[in-house]
């Protein structure tokens, strides 16, 4: 019996891995049309136009949205699957073909690199209910906002240098996240916080790096939270005590193999709320999923398990 192919819409960051995905697009269209064989596609023009657009297809009865773009790119698809804190259609499902520069979240999820690998798995793999994270925070003009994210929420250091890499991308300069988190360090210190976890545990401090972690693995590679799971219903919150640059070039190489966890400047917690108050005047940043967007004081909460997406984890 012929299988029924899912109602499928693809979504397109063209501008994301530095342009090259509008350049490849023909390429990647003509993959995709070796496992999809009718599917609608578009081009995404500015900032959060995913998110509408997502809303827009699952409303129209979309199965399967494709996105095609980096970490940022799936986030703001991911956003288009909730509207008024609920999902649109629990029954839809997210796939993910890597076209970034960081595309940490596929690692969590195992999907391939390479574009034939990544878009055979989409046709293949089984529909994987993840959780998702939420966090409220205060945004860029000191509103309350809110943002869904799936892979990592952070403050302090990741918020730091996902802003200076878009300063750099304003004035038209070649960015690089390893030099910009090394320029980064020279400077920042670390922000004084207060964290509530579950609102049992408590703790204050001068912290570098502040990780709510659905995913394990954030800055274009490091493995900061190796024992999270997509689907475990629970943060892993990692918090990393100041460092001198001089300690964060003998022990910055443990974030990236993940083994950073027995430092003593290290410590890990899990829940499933996460409250987060400045404690110094200086503003902290916190971005989610690689893209920069408010200050705290934030809240952090997990939605266990309420969206479908292509991957497969494998067991801890």
């Amino acid at each position: 019996m012929k299988r029924r192919l899912p109602k499928t819409r693809v979504i397109v960051n063209p501008v994301s891995n530095q342009g090259r995905t509008r350049q490849r697009w023909l390429e990647i269209k003509e993959s995709l049309k070796s496992f999809f064989k009718e599917f609608k596609y578009d081009f995404t023009e500015k900032p959060f136009q995913a998110t509408e657009l997502a809303r827009e297809a699952l409303r129209d009865g979309t199965e399967l949205l494709i996105g095609v773009g980096g970490d940022g790119t799936v986030n703001e698809i991911a956003n288009g699957f909730f509207d008024d804190q609920k999902v649109i259609n629990p029954e839809a499902t997210l796939g993910i073909v890597p076209s970034g520069t960081g595309c940490d979240l596929t690692r969590s999820l195992n999907i391939p690199r390479n574009l034939k690998n990544a878009v055979k798995f989409i046709s293949e793999a089984p529909d994987l209910p993840i959780d998702v994270g939420r966090v409220s925070f205060t945004g860029p003009e000191g509103k309350l906002s809110s943002r869904y994210f799936l892979n990592i929420a952070d403050f302090g250091l990741g918020g730091e240098v996902v802003r200076r890499v878009n300063e750099e991308r304003l004035k038209r300069k070649a960015s690089s996240y390893l030099r910009c988190l090394i320029e980064t360090m020279l400077s920042f210190k670390g922000r004084e916080v207060k964290i509530s976890v579950d609102e049992r545990e408590e703790t204050s401090g001068q912290y570098l790096i502040g990780a709510i972690a659905n995913g394990q693995i954030f800055g274009k590679g490091m493995k900061v939270a190796p024992r999270a799971r997509l689907d475990d219903s629970l943060f892993d919150i990692i918090l990393v005590k100041s460092l001198s640059f001089l300690e964060f070039c003998l022990h910055g190489w443990k974030l990236i193999n993940g083994s950073h966890l027995n430092y003593h400047k290290v410590s890990m917690w899990r829940g499933q709320r996460v409250m987060v108050s400045p404690l110094s005047p200086e503003p902290v940043l916190i971005e989610l999923d690689g893209e920069q967007v408010g200050r705290l004081p934030a809240l952090f909460e997990i939605i266990p398990r309420s969206l479908q997406v292509k991957g497969f984890l494998r067991k801890s």
